[in-house]
């Protein structure tokens, strides 16, 4: 089948659902219907040890009648199926509570043709799927790159793999559309000692464009170098110290800040931000853009989960909270417009969330950063959370290095961080190392006075 069979198929797909809808008596209906294949392939101690192929569709329909409504989804596409998925989602919103500020965007609301046109995002790079033994041959190069680190002691895994998808979404109010995403990874996980003094970490890279990808031998290598460094690794003093973020896990900081301006925590009132619109969130000077419709991004995206234009957007310009992330229902509640954020899958309502968010990057590299924090710590991976929705109070399990006298002394393990997300986000300080591929440009994030528990 070919990428048009494939969407043309899904789209009468969503257009039998509506219909089928409609017939069993739905005010409203949009459907979404997607199709896949996926390759996968993890080898260890230089031998294939899992290979895996992955090919089906999934189909969403969700009714609206009188202010309730309810979704269901199946894997079947026969007519049987299609009549009594709409039949079964009639039922259950007949016997769901009103919400009255469900329902379809206006007509006049949504994309039009030329907007919902994905050929600029380039999502999808056209390409065929590699066959399994290219991607074994990818796998095996970057298990062999991270053993040949020196103190490596083995490869746990090491895996590629390549994933075609297409999605078509439909619904009572005229709109229709759909496109096609593309995506390729690899990833290694290394191991230095053993027993008790076993350390592992790891690297892993995926594009939306196969061509876009790092070597293999630069995943596997950088894996091996990471797990080395962890070696006798113990645990930090207890205090308040500086933490530095590294990149790899600064987002997470961002994450919750984006968590807090999602129109559904504030809408339920469950958001630390809840009464911040308009106030200062971050340091003077610092933005968080969202851009949904940057080229060769895994998260970019023509329309939303309800049929809207993606556009840029400002969440806080100059420090200030502009906004929240909102859906249409989310939207009606609050007495606003909608930001065209809706996610959607095949089983569930829409909901808002966000694609492709980019953080003011700082001039200082993270190695002056480190200088300039003295003693404290440098994060490097994350373990667990514990953070309350509503005041922000903050506290998750860490590893990373170490810091004496501006340089890293030792790696760390086994320790906690604690404090407030919003007196942490008011002191970041940001380097220049985010990575422009990623859907959150985030780079490392310097944070002052901390609480530390270690040893």
């Amino acid at each position: 089948m070919t990428r048009s069979d494939s969407a043309s198929d899904l789209a009468r797909l969503t257009d039998a659902l509506i219909a089928a809808a409609r017939a069993a008596g739905a005010d409203e209906a949009d459907a979404i219907a997607t199709s896949g294949t996926a390759l996968s392939v993890e080898v260890r101690q230089g031998a294939l040890e899992h290979a895996e192929r992955a090919e089906g569709i999934e189909i969403g329909l969700r009714v609206i009648l009188g202010g309730r409504q309810a979704c269901v989804a199946a894997s079947d596409t026969s007519d049987r199926t299609l009549a009594e998925m709409a039949e079964r989602a009639v039922a259950m919103a007949r016997e769901a509570p009103v919400d009255d500020h469900v329902g379809l965007a206006h007509p006049d609301q949504l994309a039009s043709d030329g907007d919902t046109d994905a050929g600029p995002l380039q999502l999808d790079d056209g390409q065929p799927l590699p066959e399994p033994p290219a991607l074994l041959e990818l796998a095996l190069r970057a298990e062999a790159a991270a053993l040949a680190v020196k103190g490596i002691s083995m490869a746990e895994s090491a895996s590629a793999s390549a994933v075609q998808r297409r999605i078509w979404l439909a619904a009572s109010n005229g709109f229709s559309a759909g496109y096609g995403r593309s995506s390729h990874g690899i990833s290694a996980v290394a191991i230095t000692g053993e027993g008790l003094g076993m350390e592992r970490d790891w690297a892993g890279e995926s594009r939306v464009w196969a061509e876009d990808l790092p070597t293999p031998e630069e995943i596997g290598r950088l894996a091996g170098e990471r797990t080395v460094a962890r070696q006798g690794a113990r645990k930090p003093p207890t205090g308040a110290f500086p933490i530095l973020y590294d990149e790899r896990v600064a987002g997470t900081l961002i994450s919750h800040l984006l968590g807090a301006v999602n129109g559904s925590a504030v809408a339920r009132g469950s958001s630390w931000l809840r009464n911040d619109l308009g106030q200062q969130v971050l340091p003077a000077g610092m933005n968080l853009t969202e851009d949904p419709r940057r080229p060769r991004h895994a998260a970019s995206r023509p329309f939303d989960g309800e049929g809207l234009r993606t556009a840029p957007r400002l969440i806080v310009e100059a420090g200030e909270l502009q906004g929240w992330t909102l859906d249409l229902a989310t939207a009606r509640k609050l007495g606003m417009a909608s930001t065209a954020s809706a996610m959607r899958g095949t089983s569930s309502p829409p909901s808002p969330g966000t694609s492709n968010v980019t953080l003011t990057a700082g001039t200082a590299s993270p190695d002056e950063l480190i200088r300039e924090m003295g003693r404290g710590l440098v994060v490097t991976s994350m373990l667990g959370a514990s953070i309350n929705a509503t005041t922000g109070d903050y506290s998750r399990g860490a590893a990373g290095f170490w810091v004496e006298n501006g340089q890293i002394a030792y790696p760390v393990n086994e320790c906690t961080i604690a404090g407030n997300l919003r007196e942490m986000l008011m002191r970041i300080v940001p380097a220049n190392d985010a990575r422009a591929h990623l859907s959150t440009r985030v780079p490392s994030l310097l944070v002052e006075g901390l609480t530390l528990a270690g040893g």
